[in-house]
């Protein structure tokens, strides 16, 4: 789904690591802790964690081979520990990390509950465990008009992710289920720009379930959808495309015995 990083950068990472600030900012974690990203991708997010939180040590973790060489390319490649895992199954000891985080990901993991347990297993008592989602149910991620294009033109539009997990709500109740305490939930809001239409077309349909949607289109069904988008999706005096976005955010700490 995520292999191509520079790719995803150009779509939806720049969005996604505005919300990460926001996250992190949330999350209020003092330094000299010991960081786990599961799920890394491009290592966007864990570059955040080291410019904003100051830890110790920092993990990446993620299924796709390729996008931790990317993430190994970047600046922050050289603090961060990555390596090829399952969420559902992380290769790490009981309580080896002091925080252990999930961006943008819980809803691609077939078992959601499992990974929310694994990363409370690898978590110490009184580290904190977090994650956020693109609200996928209310139209919150930045790819959404691709969607509702395909919707109003009455395109099959193939859903690949688990959009119910992104509910606040179902968040909350799966940090809960986990066992794990002091729980709060919040939305975070961002605003979207593209600096043309093209720009944004360009942008989106290359990556992610939106991209492959679109890539899986007949090339006069793409085409139709593109020239539909292009004369209803509203631009500014300049051209530029704009448009919120925002994603559902939990975080919880693991239970002192």
């Amino acid at each position: 789904m995520f292999s191509d990083g520079e790719a995803y950068e150009r779509s939806i990472g720049r969005w996604s690591r505005v919300v990460g600030q926001q996250f992190l900012d949330w999350m209020a974690i003092p330094p000299g802790q010991r960081w786990l990203d599961v799920g890394c991708g491009n290592g966007a997010f864990t570059e955040e964690i080291i410019a904003r939180c100051a830890p110790c040590a920092v993990s990446g973790l993620d299924p796709s081979q390729e996008q931790i060489d990317h993430a190994r390319r970047r600046e922050a490649g050289k603090m961060a520990d990555y390596l090829t895992g399952d969420a559902q199954a992380l290769p790490f000891a009981d309580g080896a990390f002091d925080a252990a985080m999930m961006a943008l990901v819980i809803s691609f993991v077939p078992d959601p509950a499992g990974a929310v347990a694994e990363m409370a297993r690898v978590v110490r008592p009184g580290g904190w465990v977090g994650a956020y989602m693109w609200d996928f149910t209310a139209g919150g991620v930045p790819t959404h008009p691709l969607s509702v294009g395909a919707k109003e033109l009455g395109i099959q539009w193939a859903q690949s992710y688990a959009a119910d997990v992104s509910r606040l709500n179902v968040l909350k109740d799966l940090w809960l289920a986990a066992g794990l305490a002091a729980v709060d939930s919040r939305v975070i809001r961002i605003r979207v720009r593209h600096e043309s239409f093209d720009a944004f077309w360009n942008a989106n349909g290359q990556v992610g379930p939106s991209g492959k949607a679109v890539a899986a289109l007949q090339p006069e069904t793409r085409a139709r959808l593109r020239e539909h988008l292009r004369a209803t999706m509203p631009a500014g005096p300049d051209g530029g495309i704009e448009f919120d976005a925002w994603a559902n955010a939990v975080k919880g700490r693991v239970a002192v015995p």
